[in-house]
């Protein structure tokens, strides 16, 4: 598949800036093709480790029934948002992943599902024992990304 490139070139960001919003970002937007063939698009916690974005959820529900029917998704995180109401303008740098998602197993979701806790919370004892107590509840998914850009508001460029 071919991506469209971004309209507004001067205002995309390199791929390391893009990466290190993905880095940074606490929450992002996941969209999947929803029932009926509605988009359905819902915030999540998530981790970006080694050019993939991990995520866990319930092992039923729309989310995951969505990925199940079709694993191509796209995922948003704002790392800005800065309304300048003087300039009828927004400061923004918000990064979007085309992708594919595929439901994790074994060693493979139990890593993803650590880094997502020691992401969130700081203190090792009580990551292991969450994860101990909820793993054999969580479906964990990897986003594999097709297409990554990072954009900027034109108020931001240099």
């Amino acid at each position: 598949m071919s991506f469209r490139p971004m309209r507004r070139s001067r205002q995309q960001l390199s791929q390391a800036e893009a990466e290190d919003i993905l880095c940074r970002g606490q929450t992002g937007i996941l969209a999947v093709h929803g029932d009926d063939g509605y988009p359905y698009a819902v915030p999540l916690n998530y981790v970006y480790r080694d050019g993939r974005i991990y995520f866990h959820c319930a092992q039923a529900g729309h989310k995951f029934d969505a990925i199940a029917r079709d694993g191509k998704v796209c995922f948003c995180v704002i790392d800005r948002d800065e309304v300048v109401p003087d300039q009828f303008a927004t400061y923004y740098k918000s990064v979007v992943a085309f992708g594919r998602a595929r439901l994790l197993e074994g060693d493979e979701a139990a890593r993803a599902v650590y880094d997502l806790g020691f992401k969130y919370n700081p203190v090792p004892d009580k990551v292991r024992a969450e994860v101990e107590k909820d793993m054999a509840r969580v479906a964990c998914f990897e986003i594999a990304i097709d297409h990554l850009t990072g954009k900027q508001a034109k108020g931001l460029l240099q």
